[in-house]
């Protein structure tokens, strides 16, 4: 199983010397990702409950950086890791912009790019960005239509319900071809359909592994009715971890533990034949410091223990 550390682009450590310190010591402890995710707003007071166990918002989300911006800093400190997004709110950017953007980044990393879509959680952003909040899958379908277009079209025209775009001539091609592996955040029936039916994986939060073996038990059946590989699929488990300085009991876990016990929650991912996982120290109250030396411990235990 592979891993993966979140980058800082959040909170107090969103800065240059914060992602440069995460990024370079993530790739010498032997780490095979980093990630970023995707805010646009922070209200003190959100419409819309935070999907956590009390609702609220972590305040991290009051100072974010652009998603790709921050990897693309990463991409050129590193030469190894693979550069994800979990997520990144696609929906918030006209499709040909994106498409130009994730392209780049692909190619200024040679091919490293992992892109990550989510819908969101939060009807404020979308209105922030002038997009509307219903209709979001068919969004998200005609975008992704889009991106494997430009990805993989000499010239490329576009008519949809949503979006035209007047042909043109595609020049820049991703690094990696077709192009970088699209996978989606989803955990309603639709999404899970729609990610074996189209997409290249899975983005699930950390939970029971009962619990996530039986999604992902859908994701493969949707990919088999629809004639395609489901061993082609990948899934990338985000765990936010909520660090004790005892053991809780297993109705915590995954959601709040110790640094053993999510060493173990990973070991037993493994075994269940999870693909990759991806922890984010940075919704614990560690330090710049504290968070790098976590990370070696998790991946030392991960690995070694």
């Amino acid at each position: 199983m592979k891993l993966g550390l979140a980058l800082p682009d959040f909170g107090p450590d969103a800065h240059p010397e914060g992602l440069l310190r995460v990024c370079r010591s993530a790739e010498d402890m032997g780490y095979d990702s980093l990630w970023t995710g995707d805010r646009v707003l922070a209200p003190r007071t959100p419409g819309t409950p935070y999907p956590s166990a009390d609702g609220s918002m972590p305040r991290v989300y009051e100072n974010h950086m652009d998603p790709l911006v921050a990897l693309t800093f990463a991409a050129s400190h590193t030469t190894r890791v693979e550069l994800g997004t979990s997520t990144l709110n696609g929906l918030w950017h006209p499709p040909i912009m994106l498409a130009r953007s994730l392209t780049t980044l692909d190619v200024l990393s040679r091919g490293r790019l992992v892109v990550g879509l989510g819908l969101g959680w939060m009807p404020e952003e979308y209105t922030a960005v002038s997009v509307p909040w219903k209709g979001r899958g068919a969004r998200l379908d005609e975008t992704v239509d889009i991106l494997e277009g430009y990805w993989t079209n000499d010239v490329f025209a576009h008519q949809g319900p949503l979006f035209t775009i007047p042909e043109t001539v595609v020049g820049l091609k991703p690094h990696r071809r077709p192009g970088p592996p699209v996978l989606l955040a989803a955990f309603t029936p639709r999404g899970l359909r729609r990610i074996g039916r189209r997409l290249d994986g899975w983005l699930p939060v950390a939970m029971p592994l009962p619990h996530l073996l039986g999604m992902w038990d859908v994701v493969l059946k949707e990919a088999e009715e629809a004639e395609r590989d489901p061993a082609t699929l990948r899934m990338a488990l985000r765990v936010n971890p909520q660090l004790t300085g005892s053991k809780t009991g297993p109705e915590e876990m995954p959601q709040a533990g110790t640094l053993g016990q999510y060493i173990d929650y990973a070991r037993a991912a493994a075994e269940a034949g999870v693909h990759e996982l991806f922890m984010d120290f940075g919704q614990t109250r560690a330090t710049l410091e504290e968070r790098v030396d976590l990370a070696g411990r998790f991946i030392e235990g991960v690995r070694n223990g």
